[in-house]
């Protein structure tokens, strides 16, 4: 297992059995050297440093009803909420002030964010911090919304393509919605200019070694500049609520695998893992991510964008807790880097 490492470390690639091999025979003393491996490999691009990103949840609206999420249209017992422009604007004006120089839009696909809004939107944000990333995260959209957003002044675009298998991706999605459109939407927003982000669940119901080595492959082939991977983690209020969550352990050997493969690349270490474990955020960084996105939403509303239960909102994971952020974060090792943090 450490010659596959190795060879992963050295040439940034391995073959599909190798793939399957390494996700299927990992022993505790294996992942260890893989994620120390994978942290070389990010010293040596970004140093001890972490960027920051001040994420901002819009809404919880969504007309989609994926079967994992607990924003799904389906759901009748969560609080609906939308963020207006102005008050959008306060939580940039915030984070701005705390020293955060990219902002992230999340929110589900809600009609009523249309390209009109969503493009006045970005232009304030653009007018009023013009040295700021704006990364959107809103899911899927027609090519022309995609290409008016980056006019108006978006730099990056997360959209994770969740699976890479079309059974699988049918399995965890409604009718309607198709792998074939996501990955559309895909080479829409790395064709206009877009960062473009995408990833997947670890853990999904139905999930396969075979599965994940597809998914591998395919950000392999894509080339990403940002690569988001998170533990599934079940909500109450979906069909997968008595599915278990997803592994730490898997979680944090494919975020080493990607980071040996995109040595450049941006990867955050993902809300879902700071829920899934109390330093789930520092050891996704010890397994080489390079990104951490604090909450600038409005603390009235975060609960309520519960795409899963028990998700982490306060505390290190808030944008107010900098300073406790700051201090978790120096006691393994890394400082707060609060530049843009572009893709290079």
């Amino acid at each position: 297992m450490k010659s596959l490492i190795e060879q992963l470390y050295r040439e940034g690639t391995l073959p599909p059995g190798d793939l399957y091999t390494l996700l299927s025979k990992c022993t505790a003393d294996d992942l260890a050297f893989i994620n120390e491996k994978a942290r070389e490999v990010t010293f040596r691009h970004f140093g001890n440093r972490i960027f920051i990103r001040g994420l901002i949840e819009v809404g919880n609206c969504c007309h989609n009803d994926c079967l994992y999420c607990g924003i799904r249209r389906s759901n009748r017992n969560i609080e609906r909420y939308r963020l207006s422009q102005e008050t959008i604007l306060a939580c940039c004006r915030e984070g701005y002030e705390l020293g955060f120089r990219t902002f992230v839009l999340q929110g589900g696909e809600d009609t009523r964010l249309t390209d009109e809004r969503a493009e006045s939107l970005i232009s304030a944000i653009r007018n009023s911090w013009p040295d700021t990333a704006i990364t959107l995260s809103l899911g899927e959209r027609p090519t022309g919304s995609y290409e008016r957003f980056f006019r108006a002044g978006a730099n990056r675009y997360l959209l994770r393509h969740e699976t890479h298998n079309a059974a699988h991706y049918a399995r965890l999605h409604p009718a309607g919605m198709s792998l074939a459109n996501r990955l559309r939407c895909l080479n829409d927003l790395k064709r206009i200019g877009f960062q473009t982000g995408t990833g997947i669940m670890v853990g999904s119901p139905g999930q396969t070694l075979e599965h994940l080595v597809e998914d591998i492959l395919f950000i392999g082939e894509f080339r990403p500049q940002m690569i988001g991977i998170g533990p599934f983690l079940p909500h109450h209020d979906t069909p997968f609520a008595a599915c278990p969550p997803g592994n730490m352990e898997q979680t944090l050997l494919l975020l080493s695998i990607f980071r040996l493969m995109h040595p450049r690349a941006l990867i955050p270490s993902t809300t879902a893992l700071a829920t899934l474990a109390p330093d789930g955020r520092e050891r996704g960084i010890l397994a080489g991510a390079n990104v951490v996105m604090p909450n600038l939403s409005p603390g009235g509303e975060r609960s309520k964008y519960a795409l899963y239960d028990n998700k982490a909102s306060m505390g290190a994971e808030a944008a107010e807790g900098l300073a406790l952020l700051d201090q978790r974060l120096k006691s393994i090792g890394y400082v707060i880097d609060k530049s843009r943090g572009d893709y290079k």
